[in-house]
């Protein structure tokens, strides 16, 4: 079928043709494929001035012909009129000129993540909430049992990041008891002091037990058989925005624990009085609440620069480990899917110019470095080596396009809680751009 839309002396025009030539490139695994549904049949021809295209095919005076690949989803429709010339287009509704021109140089897993991009951000309304994965998606029948087990785990998420954040710690009363030993009474308005606040430490690393689960659960959810990683993110998004509510919560809750020492110097103190007490003989009010097995868990937890990233690392790595019969690109290319759309809702310009709240900046920046840091410690050569699905030069060039101040944390945790950074495999270039 082929139709002539006439505006004076310029014309547009919409024909089916077959898919052109894919461009030469190394074969790509099926997972990293766009999915049929966004790679259909239908081809644009706009009437637009482009000089360095093959010579232009005129109608009725002016106009040359590029051609574009659409989505198979969208009405087509006469667009208005271009420039003094009267020249018409042909023009995909809720496209952008510059998305145009972003299609047209970008990789097949690329392309994905903008048209993704997009189309998050249309599904509501181009409100800001859409940023990313955080479109106000409702699960489906099929998503339902997990989705209402992890949103029981994120109701709690916000109490715990206040509860962190007030969290002042019996610093003062600690070295008042250790410079007066042998006072009874410091002793005990000391104690008194550390042992509700290691019920908060309990609190916080019990929920960090409760939110590896949850990100078990999505990550079974999101990478099993037959779909791939691309697909499950089209098919199950509000899985989708509940695992980047993960990261986003665990990046958080880490930056807010990296900023105070109280933690450590307060657990520590409690579980030197409690040894104390036990070689005396003394009966000891919180040990009941934590017991000495406990208190070696929460121990280790602590000690950690990024306690609840290092929780999810390390469930991310036993996830693959226990489920051989998954191949690894599921879990990898999901994750890096995800990076790839983030990145792209920052960098384009169309995007980020609607972002009014800078918090929809940061949510989507933290989600990024989130998954970059558990594809780093999923994919056998890590997230730095040349073979990566991540454009990692573009995601810190992200970062570092942002106010100094409010990406040095997430800075700082690809520097020291990524595991192959400092391979021989990482180029010179990236090392440098994270010095």
């Amino acid at each position: 079928m082929r139709s002539v839309l006439a505006a004076g002396r310029a014309c547009a025009v919409t024909c089916w043709l077959p898919p052109l030539p894919p461009r030469s490139s190394p074969p790509v695994h099926p997972g990293h494929r766009t999915p049929a549904r966004l790679a259909g049949p239908l081809w644009c021809f706009a009437a637009r001035p482009l000089p360095l295209l093959p010579p232009p095919l005129s109608a009725g005076g002016s106009g040359a012909v590029a051609i574009r690949p659409c989505p198979a989803r969208g009405p087509v429709r006469p667009g208005p009129a271009q420039g003094g010339g009267g020249s018409g287009s042909v023009r995909i509704a809720g496209r952008l000129d510059s998305e145009d021109k972003l299609l047209h140089r970008l990789s097949g897993e690329e392309e994905f993540s903008l048209k993704t991009a997009r189309r998050y951000y249309q599904l509501s309304g181009g409100q800001e909430q859409s940023a990313a994965l955080a479109v106000d998606a409702q699960p489906t029948e099929s998503e339902k049992e997990i989705y209402n087990q992890v949103n029981v785990v994120l109701k709690d998420a916000e109490g715990i990041l206040e509860d962190l954040q007030s969290y002042r710690g019996a610093g003062h009363e600690i070295r008042e008891a250790i410079q007066h030993p042998n006072d009874e009474k410091l002793q005990e308005k000391a104690w008194g002091a550390v042992v509700p606040l290691v019920g908060k430490l309990k609190k916080f690393y019990e929920f960090s037990q409760r939110l590896e689960a949850g990100l078990r659960g999505l990550l079974g959810a999101l990478t099993s058989t037959p779909y791939s990683p691309t697909q499950h993110l089209e098919r199950e998004q509000a899985l989708a925005k509940q695992f980047a509510e993960i990261l986003h919560f665990t990046l958080r809750f880490d930056e807010l624990k990296m900023t105070n020492p109280a933690i450590q110097n307060d657990f520590s103190y409690y579980r030197r009085t409690l040894s104390r007490m036990r070689i005396n003989n003394v009966p000891a009010e919180g040990e009941n609440e934590v017991n000495n097995e406990l208190a070696n868990r929460m121990s280790l937890f602590y000690a950690e620069a990024t306690p609840m990233l290092k929780t999810l690392s390390d469930a991310t790595t036993k996830f693959v480990s226990e489920n051989k019969n998954l191949p690894i690109e599921n879990t990898t290319d999901c994750l890096s899917t995800m990076a790839s759309v983030c990145r792209v809702m920052l960098e384009t310009p169309e995007y980020r110019s609607r972002f009014t709240n800078e918090e929809t900046v940061s949510f989507c920046l933290r989600v990024m470095v989130g998954v970059i840091i558990l594809y780093d410690h999923v994919h056998p050569v890590g997230a730095f080596a040349k073979t990566s699905k991540i454009d990692m030069k573009g995601c810190i060039k992200v970062l570092k396009d942002q106010p100094p101040n409010s990406v040095e944390g997430l800075l700082n945790a690809l520097r020291y809680t990524t595991k192959h950074l400092n391979d021989e495999t990482t180029s010179k270039q990236i090392k440098s751009m994270l010095q």
